[in-house]
């Protein structure tokens, strides 16, 4: 039980709430515009929501295995279950190994396409840890390989890719983008001394609030775009809106005590998440 408490510790598992809603959004969608029937798509349904669990658990723990050696320098990571010895690197590894090839069978099981991209999803999960070594786009990078499962999520049950599920993958992108951003202030200085590159410790902290807001104000014009593109109703606007708000007290937060970064990164973007979700259903039984 230790063990798996420190592998939960280690992934942040609670952490799959802020992608996973949106890969359902992204099948319900699909559900609706392409009137499929739940006895046909059901299996495939599940087989994503445990290919996303896994691409996360391999991206997380490639993550903590590739960082390790600048972890253990900063305070605020130096007790982490990959620095500290209580995951041992080899058991990491084969962690990795383990959800990594977990993942492509299960995407070979749901249909050709998915098959083959799971080779690139799993090279760009796999690429944050290297961009933040040599470029600030790191945060792009991390906004697109959440939203790059909204995309799957149409592949998933109709092995096509349509306007919607873009829109969707932009919005995800630049929400997670902006929210990391955020996230980063609180390694500005240490990022600075080590060389780690960050939209923070390339531009200051006050440049980092604007650039986020802006990600934030993209990411809702694209989500605005994605319930466009699916015909949605009173009840999925409404959810935008409730969201709207959320990032604005977010920044708010942020702006005012940057020592409450951890509850707006991780309180508030669970919620964002779970809104959506909740008003995206209402929309559709209304609907």
């Amino acid at each position: 039980m230790n063990k798996l408490k420190n592998i939960l510790e280690l992934i942040v598992f609670k952490h799959s709430i802020f992608a996973l809603p949106f890969l359902i959004i992204s099948m319900l969608a699909a559900i609706k515009l392409y009137e499929l029937s739940l006895s046909s798509i059901w299996l495939n349904f599940i087989l994503a929501i445990f290919c996303a669990v896994c691409a996360r658990n391999y991206a997380m723990a490639l993550n903590r295995l590739l960082d390790a050696d600048i972890d253990i320098l900063n305070e605020r990571t130096k007790n982490r279950p990959s620095v500290d010895g209580r995951v041992g690197r080899g058991n990491l590894l084969l962690f990795i190994i383990a959800n990594a090839v977990i993942f492509v069978l299960l995407a070979y099981f749901i249909n050709t396409t998915c098959f083959y991209l799971s080779f690139f999803a799993l090279a760009l999960l796999g690429s944050y840890s290297l961009f933040k070594r040599f470029s600030y786009l790191a945060h792009i990078i991390l906004g697109l390989s959440l939203g790059f499962a909204c995309v799957a999520g149409e592949i998933v049950l109709t092995n096509s890719i349509s306007a919607y599920s873009i829109a969707l993958c932009f919005a995800v992108c630049f929400w997670t983008a902006g929210f990391d951003c955020l996230y980063a202030l609180q390694d500005l200085e240490f990022d600075k001394a080590n060389n780690l590159f960050s939209i923070p410790s390339c531009f200051g902290k006050t440049a980092t609030l604007f650039i986020a807001a802006i990600f934030h104000l993209i990411a809702f014009l694209f989500w605005f775009v994605f319930l466009i593109s699916v015909n949605a109703g009173f009840y999925g606007f409404l959810g935008l809106l409730i969201v709207g708000i959320l990032l604005i007290i977010e920044h708010f937060i942020v702006r005012k005590n940057t020592e409450k970064i951890e509850r707006a990164f991780f309180d508030i973007n669970a919620i964002v998440s779970i809104v959506f979700l909740i008003f995206f259903i209402i929309d559709l039984k209304v609907g």
